[in-house]
């Protein structure tokens, strides 16, 4: 899964063959989350609460360059960076 952000030891990354709705991933040592890029919420798996708020204020700021590269990784090519919180 290629990466596209990394900030405060959190890794964000999205999937090529990645099922709906439009999420990414998020990994912060050994916990992992998927994050509904609309919703902003986690809908699987579970990151600190701390590290989780981080996350979905990011996903607030960038929802569009999300959803721009969900679009992208959905047509085989490769995401966008998206600056770090």
């Amino acid at each position: 899964m290629p990466e596209i952000s990394s900030f405060f030891g959190i890794r964000i990354t999205i999937n090529y063959s990645d099922h709906n709705p439009p999420h990414i991933h998020a990994a912060f040592g050994e916990h992992q989350a998927l994050i509904d890029i609309q919703k902003q919420i986690a809908f699987r798996g579970w990151l600190p609460s701390k590290k989780l708020k981080l996350v979905l204020a990011w996903c607030v700021l960038h929802e569009n360059e999300l959803m721009e590269n969900w679009e992208l990784v959905k047509q085989g090519q490769k995401p966008k960076q998206i600056a770090p919180l």
